[in-house]
C-alpha cells in the first residue's frame, strides 16, 4: 500500500471511504470525517494542532491490520487462548462501544425523523454494550483466571483447589446463555439495518456507522466461537482431569 506519510495531502473523507476503520481515528481526534471530509490531514491536523505524523501511524496501523482466519486456535494451549481472547476480543469491544454510542446517538439526532428504526438500533447497542461489559469482566475476574490455574497445575502436576463456583461447568453455563442472548440482539439490529445496509440519503457518518456495526457483529461471532467451540469444552475436559 501507499506510504501515508507521502500522502498527508489526500482528503480525510477519501480515507474513510476506502476504509471506514480509520473513522474511528479521525473520531478519536475529534477530526469531523463527515461534513468536513473535504480536508486533507495537513490542513485538519494544523487546525486542531495535532502531529500529522501520530495520525498518520495510527492511520497506518488500522490499514496493515488484517484477520487471519487460517489460525489454529485449537491447538493453543488453554491459558494462551484465554488471554488471546481478553487482549483481542475484549480489548476490541471495549474501543469500539463508545465510538458506535456517540455516532448512533449523532444518528438519532439528525435522521431519527426520518429512520425511526435508528432509535430501537440504539437502544438495542446501548443494552449489548452495558451486557457485554459486565459479561466480560465476569470471565476476566472469575472464569480465565481459573482455567489458568488449572493448566498450571496440570502442568506442575498438582491438585487444584475446588472453586467457590463448585465446577466450571456452572459460570460456562451463564456465559453461553449471555451469548446467546447477544447473539439474538444483534440478529434484530441486522435486521433492522436491512443487513447493514444504509438507506440512499445516508451520510458519511450514516455509512461508517453500518459498516462498523457489520464489523463488531462479525468480531463477536469469531469472540463467541472461540470460547463456546474451544475454550469452554476443553477447560470442561481439564477440570475432569482432577477428579
Amino acid at each position: 500500500m501507499e506510504t501515508l506519510q507521502k500522502n498527508t495531502q489526500k482528503q480525510i473523507g477519501e480515507y474513510v471511504a476506502d476504509d471506514f476503520r480509520t473513522a474511528a481515528v479521525f473520531s478519536k481526534y475529534k477530526i469531523d470525517f463527515c461534513c468536513n471530509g473535504n480536508r486533507t490531514i495537513d490542513e485538519a491536523c494544523e487546525k486542531k494542532r495535532i502531529d500529522s505524523n501520530t495520525l498518520v501511524d495510527e492511520l497506518e496501523t488500522v490499514l496493515n491490520s488484517k484477520t487471519d482466519q487460517s489460525i489454529d486456535y485449537k491447538s493453543w494451549p488453554l491459558d494462551l487462548l484465554a488471554e488471546y481472547i481478553e487482549k483481542k476480543h475484549h480489548r476490541y469491544v471495549e474501543e469500539k462501544i463508545p465510538v458506535l454510542r456517540q455516532f448512533l446517538d449523532k444518528l438519532c439526532r439528525v435522521h431519527g425523523a426520518n429512520h425511526p428504526e435508528l432509535f430501537k438500533v440504539n437502544e438495542l447497542f446501548t443494552a449489548s454494550a452495558g451486557e457485554l461489559t459486565a459479561h466480560m469482566k465476569k470471565e476476566e475476574l472469575i472464569l480465565f483466571p481459573f482455567v489458568k490455574r488449572m493448566v498450571k497445575a496440570k502442568i506442575d502436576n498438582q491438585a487444584i483447589q475446588s472453586p467457590q463456583f463448585g465446577t466450571v461447568e456452572n459460570p460456562i453455563a451463564m456465559m453461553m446463555h449471555e451469548h446467546d442472548n447477544e447473539g439474538e440482539r444483534f440478529r434484530e439490529i441486522a435486521k433492522l439495518t436491512n443487513d447493514y445496509n444504509p438507506p440512499v440519503d445516508a451520510c458519511n457518518t450514516y455509512k461508517v456507522t453500518y459498516a462498523m456495526l457489520d464489523e463488531f457483529e462479525k468480531d463477536l461471532h469469531l469472540h463467541i466461537h472461540l470460547e463456546n467451540n474451544i475454550l469452554f469444552p476443553e477447560a470442561i475436559k481439564l477440570e475432569q482431569q482432577f477428579d
